[in-house]
């Protein structure tokens, strides 16, 4: 893909510790080379949930580096411009957001919290799983559209859709 158009997208949620976490991973998978992902929370838990790792271990993705990080480093004059920016959970959404430069395209895409779920083990993991495939799902459809063949209006309506998709099993 030499010469291909690289487009840099941030995954926002409150800890960044399960789901901006896993659409980080999943993105950098499905978009092969054509998106860099990022993710980041407004109030960082300063790790990473260990379900959230066992999940995408489980599909045999990569998790070494990954780490709860501030929103905060991406509004940085020296950070990646990012050409979107999505909340996947909904306290991030009605957050104030810091201002990113280069004025990228944002959406909400919530994900009910699996960390937030109380229950067995099993009922645990089901919720991640959950929270994984919903997040895939959207992934999947986003890193498909033409983005270098459509006008701003209608991506933006594109990343707007695919965040009122109700993809969770």
């Amino acid at each position: 893909m030499t010469g291909a158009r690289v487009y840099n997208v941030l995954f926002l949620c409150t800890g960044n510790s399960a789901r901006s976490i896993m659409a980080e991973v999943l993105s950098e998978h499905w978009g092969k080379g054509r998106f860099k992902a990022y993710s980041a929370g407004s109030f960082p838990k300063g790790r990473v949930h260990p379900l959230a790792l066992a999940e995408l271990e489980r599909h045999h993705l990569p998790t070494a580096g990954l780490r709860s990080k501030s929103w905060n480093e991406f509004a940085r004059p020296d950070a990646p411009v990012m050409d979107f920016v999505f909340t996947v959970c909904d306290q991030a959404a009605g957050e104030v957001c810091p201002v990113w430069p280069g004025n990228p395209l944002t959406a909400h895409w919530g994900v009910p919290d699996p960390a937030a779920v109380d229950g067995s083990d099993a009922e645990r993991r089901r919720a991640f799983r959950d929270a994984y495939l919903a997040l895939e799902n959207r992934i999947k459809i986003f890193v498909a559209l033409p983005i270098d063949k459509l006008d701003r209006l209608a991506i933006k309506r594109q990343v707007d859709e695919i965040g009122r998709l109700r993809l969770i099993p």
